[in-house]
């Protein structure tokens, strides 16, 4: 039985974009490392024939790919613009679904950090909805961790470290410990009832 036929880009780009969301340049990233790597995408899966990529490319021959750096870049940004035009990829969706994905346990600057990883930035209006949500968050956050004021400097100080950990500002993790436990109820109460 002859050995299967690896996948091709467009393909393992596919398959990766099905699990979840992915920047161009995490994407981009992921697929030069396969060509150049010289492995075979994904054993295993039949492959397409010629004709997947925008230009004609397979993406099946992974050691010319490999030889010639240039090449492979050239072929995954063609990939990419496709998948950006067919609706596949697209930056704005990560930011959303990292977002959402990490406001509930994370401050602004842990997020703010993990979009600039990705080449990314969250517009104004998404921004100041983050900004202005910041301190419910970190409530909420400390109310599952602790639940009650620590009783010594030592307890203050690993409040603060777990949540300046997390991502939030100094300003809010003082205002949260400073407020304790009834600004955690007041931001249950004013979620609940809005």
């Amino acid at each position: 039985m002859p050995p299967a036929r690896p996948a091709s880009l467009k393909v393992r780009a596919l398959q990766w974009l099905a699990q979840r969301e992915h920047s161009r340049s995490e994407l981009r990233d992921k697929l030069l490392r396969l060509l150049q790597r010289g492995s075979q995408p994904a054993q295993g899966v039949p492959g397409n024939a010629a004709g997947n990529l925008p230009d004609g490319h397979s993406g099946l021959d992974a050691d010319a790919e490999a030889a010639d750096p240039q090449a492979a870049q050239v072929e995954v940004d063609a990939l990419l613009a496709w998948l950006e035009q067919h609706g596949h990829l697209s930056d704005t969706r990560f930011t959303e679904s990292r977002v959402h994905a990490r406001q509930s346990r994370y401050g602004n600057r842990r997020i703010h950090q993990e979009l600039r990883q990705h080449g990314l930035a969250l517009d104004e209006v998404a921004a100041e909805a983050l900004t202005s949500s910041e301190f419910s968050r970190a409530c909420a956050v400390w109310q599952r961790r602790y639940g009650a004021p620590a009783v010594d400097a030592a307890g203050r100080l690993r409040q603060m470290r777990f949540l300046a950990g997390r991502g939030f500002s100094l300003e809010v993790v003082q205002r949260v410990l400073k407020h304790g436990a009834s600004a955690a109820t007041e931001s249950e109460a004013a979620a609940s009832s809005g």
